[in-house]
């Protein structure tokens, strides 16, 4: 008997510990696909309130998740912000403060911009010290793939340099060399198709690799080159929102002027209208793919964009009314951004929260969701927003740090700011001067209320400061040669011609005759 007993307890031991062994090993790791558009303003989306850009794929996406409606970038322009993503800290702290390339120092005086400062210089690649977001996923069994625009170093400084096992499209460049059409000027992406689309390109490779490591876990990144300059679509676009402006009703002005240049005030431009569908498109050739696979229900998507719209300089593209601002300014047109996360089994869709998060959250909150223990000491400037996406709340009462000690190509001055407990202060390099704002905005952040809030304003410029301080935070120098007479000059240009010329230019684009080039960028040539 005691025989018998004792057999069956084995037995139950036996099957007792490979139903523990199989539950771990049934453990499915989830996958990640983080999705960053280059330039994508707050309002550029139909989910985030535009009536003019078209973005079925991406709305849907949104409201299948979680939308952060209080979502930053790290900076205005894009190097520091993807660095910020990368890493998991502020700009001060990585000291990638501008875009990679940017003049800095004496050499700004070469851009003939007359300005009373010369920008600090700025660290010109992503820090060999820091473990990248896509190393964590790496030593923690991920595959890990980028596809895109890198512009984080060149040489020794590549995607594959920190932590992609695969790179398609990732160089030293911030925007498409040759242009939007095939044939690109890329080393790392092979011409194949005369005429193609870049963007739906990198969208097929990133499909590409989900198909062929849909039985593993893998981290995949799809960083687009749009919608960034050039700007350019097919002609057919171009006419669905030609004419969808017409039928809208075409504004007689599109410009005004903000402090140094004119800034876009609607949302009617053709061809960026049709660069933004494409790339909308693009999203849900990549959606698609974890479908047809049999990954969506696994998959953590996360869809932002690396700074505010371009509503100055550049192309001046589109509006990021009523925020103020857009890429390259320090208000919130230039930081605040869609930023979605969808986790498919935490049953969140359509939620919306106001809790101002940032893209250094990013990292904490992905390897939080994987079960991969944090790194604080290297995503030191983020926090798991894994609470607020299980429908939890996060009292948390943290400063948001932002450092700018340069002149945006798109007007924006040498400032740094901090946001905290529902106020943002700024505090301008040229002459020190700050403004106030309450947090969040409804509408124009041009309500500048520091006479009204004199004690709070001083308690966060002293913090600001003192936080830059301890990093040994690089600022810009007052420059000997300015010349107030030139920069006098350089306004009155801008204003007597530079503002006309751009109004003229929008008409043009919106005429029933505009042709850009005979071939229009080649694009024709795949719409035959």
């Amino acid at each position: 008997m005691d025989k018998v007993l004792n057999s069956l307890l084995l037995l139950y031991f036996i099957l007792f510990f490979n139903c523990k062994k199989e539950e771990v090993n049934d453990y499915v790791k989830p996958n990640i696909l983080f999705i960053l558009v280059d330039d994508l303003g707050y309002h550029d989306l139909g989910v985030t309130g535009s009536t003019f850009y078209e973005t079925p794929n991406i709305d849907k996406l949104a409201n299948e998740g979680v939308i952060f409606t209080n979502g930053y970038a790290s900076s205005r322009v894009c190097s520091p912000s993807r660095a910020s993503i990368m890493t998991g800290k502020f700009t001060a702290r990585h000291g990638i403060t501008d875009w990679i390339g940017a003049k800095a120092g004496e050499d700004w005086r070469t851009r003939n911009h007359h300005d009373k400062l010369l920008p600090a210089d700025y660290v010109r690649q992503l820090p060999q010290d820091d473990l990248t977001i896509a190393e964590a996923f790496k030593e923690n069994g991920y595959k890990t793939f980028f596809a895109g625009k890198w512009h984080l170093g060149g040489n020794g400084s590549h995607p594959e340099d920190h932590g992609f096992d695969i790179n398609i499209a990732g160089i030293d460049a911030g925007s498409p060399r040759g242009g939007f059409f095939s044939p690109w000027n890329n080393p790392k992406l092979k011409n194949k198709q005369k005429c193609e689309n870049l963007t739906l390109r990198l969208a097929n490779e990133t499909a590409n690799f989900i198909t062929k490591h849909k039985d593993s876990a893998f981290f995949a990144f799809l960083s687009f080159y749009a919608v960034h300059a050039p700007i350019q679509t097919t002609q057919t676009k171009w006419k669905k929102y030609r004419d969808k402006a017409d039928s809208l009703g075409i504004a007689e002005n599109g410009y005004k002027m903000e402090r140094v240049l004119p800034i876009r005030q609607v949302q009617d431009n053709p061809i960026y209208g049709g660069l933004v569908e494409t790339m909308d498109d693009a999203v849900g050739v990549v959606l698609k793919a974890l479908k047809d696979n049999g990954v969506d229900e696994n998959t953590i998507v996360v869809f932002t964009s690396d700074n505010g719209g371009v509503a100055s300089g550049d192309n001046y593209a589109t509006s990021n009314l009523p925020l103020r601002g857009g890429k390259g300014y320090q208000w919130e047109g230039g930081i605040r951004e869609p930023y979605f996360i969808k986790v498919p089994w935490l049953n969140s869709s359509g939620a919306k929260t106001e809790f101002p998060a940032i893209n250094t959250d990013f990292y904490p909150t992905l390897l939080d969701l994987a079960n991969i223990p944090s790194i604080p000491e290297q995503h030191i400037d983020g926090i798991s927003l894994k609470p607020l996406l299980e429908g939890k709340s996060l009292n948390i009462n943290r400063p948001l740090y932002w450092h700018y000690p340069h002149y945006g190509n798109q007007g924006g001055e040498p400032a740094s700011m901090i946001q905290q407990n529902g106020w943002k202060l700024i505090h301008y390099w040229e002459d020190g001067h700050e403004e106030l704002f309450k947090m969040p905005f409804s509408e124009k952040d041009s309500f500048n209320v520091i006479s009204l809030n004199p004690e709070i304003a001083k308690t966060l410029s002293e913090n600001l400061l003192n936080w830059l301080n301890s990093l040994d935070a690089k600022y810009p120098v007052k420059d000997c040669e300015f010349d107030s007479l030139k920069a006098k000059k350089r306004y009155t240009n801008i204003i007597n011609k530079k503002l006309p010329n751009l109004e003229k230019e929008r008409l043009e684009i919106l005429s029933k005759n505009f042709q850009p080039n005979a071939d229009w960028w080649g694009s024709r040539l795949t719409e035959d």
